[in-house]
């Protein structure tokens, strides 16, 4: 398996990967799909050790939303995604309605690729502070909530799962929702899907760094992850350019052929000089993470205060 073929944070690309080399799926993995009309959700649940290792995940379940279409920019479609993430959110939550939930967005503000974690906290509606002052129709629809955009190690001078940590010990929520960015093995998964995970996340993994997690291992209680590739790997690029150019060189000429070495050898030396560390994003990045940070924001909201209905959170919090 070559390193550039693999790096991805989905696990549904893991698991197509490794049923693509091994010719069928693990029998640890247990994978259900639903369609929709504009949209597609592949529900991936881990279940051994040795299937989790071998997708180099943990045990648990990966939610994936898929919507080619959500580039549309239509807003049918938008509010059926959010409809969607509402969904299968609320069939994650454990805790009981009035338990306070905080939502971390994650990554960093200044890089637009890295930032959709604390743009998803902007549209966030956060109620730990109005619980005693809400009108008494919204009183009995609201849980208390709370969110924060922590930044990142290199602003701030502190490790997420620090800052984090500490916010958990002092106002003792039963829930963490993270949202953050993730990279892709797939180009086409750019922007257009949507990965929801029980499992917990690591900061800063769609963009190659290793952070302390935050999972319910460190903090204490469960943390769902909600990720979206904004970023691919440019080995990745240059590995399928590469084996497509060289699976043509082999069809001219039958007798030579090449390995897995042999690509990664020309993929190091054409980004020997990025030492592993370029990255290739949509030039329309922008739009994309301000379009998908309300449609995720959305359908946050919906999923934490069941009892506002979509068309609610939209009148009165936008």
């Amino acid at each position: 398996m070559n390193e550039y073929s693999v790096y991805t944070d989905l696990a549904l690309e893991a698991r197509e990967i490794y049923a693509q080399e091994n010719g069928q799926d693990h029998p640890g993995i247990i994978v259900k799909e639903d369609k929709y009309e504009h949209s597609q959700v592949t529900r991936v649940q881990l279940t051994t050790e040795e299937a989790a290792r071998n997708l180099n995940k943990k045990i648990g379940n990966y939610i994936t939303i898929e919507s080619k279409e959500i580039r549309h920019n239509s807003k049918l479609i938008e509010k059926e995604i959010s409809q969607i993430i509402a969904q299968e959110i609320k069939n994650l939550i454990k805790v009981n309605e009035n338990a306070t939930i905080l939502i971390v967005g994650l990554g960093n503000w200044n890089s637009t690729p890295d930032s959709l974690g604390p743009k998803v906290i902007k549209h966030i509606f956060v109620t730990r502070h109005l619980q005693d002052y809400v009108p008494l129709e919204f009183k009995h629809k609201l849980r208390p909530t709370c969110a924060i955009a922590p930044g990142v190690l290199g602003i701030t001078g502190m490790e997420t799962g620090e800052i984090i940590k500490g916010i958990v010990e002092r106002i003792k929520p039963e829930l963490v929702l993270a949202i953050d960015a993730l990279a892709a093995r797939n180009l086409e998964r750019l922007g257009t899907t949507i990965q929801i995970a029980d499992t917990g996340i690591h900061p800063g993994s769609g963009l190659g760094s290793k952070r302390i997690g935050l999972t319910k291992e460190t903090l204490g209680i469960p943390v769902i992850a909600l990720g979206v590739p904004t970023v691919v790997h440019a080995g990745t690029i240059a590995y399928d350019t590469v084996e497509e150019l060289l699976d043509n060189l082999t069809e001219v000429n039958t007798n030579q052929a090449f390995n897995d070495l042999q690509i990664s050898s020309i993929i190091e030396k054409i980004l020997a000089p990025y030492q592993d560390n370029l990255m290739v994003t949509p030039k329309e990045i922008d739009r994309l993470i301000d379009d998908m940070s309300i449609i995720i924001a959305n359908g946050i909201n919906s999923a934490l205060h069941p009892k506002l209905d979509l068309e609610e959170v939209m009148k009165y919090f936008y």
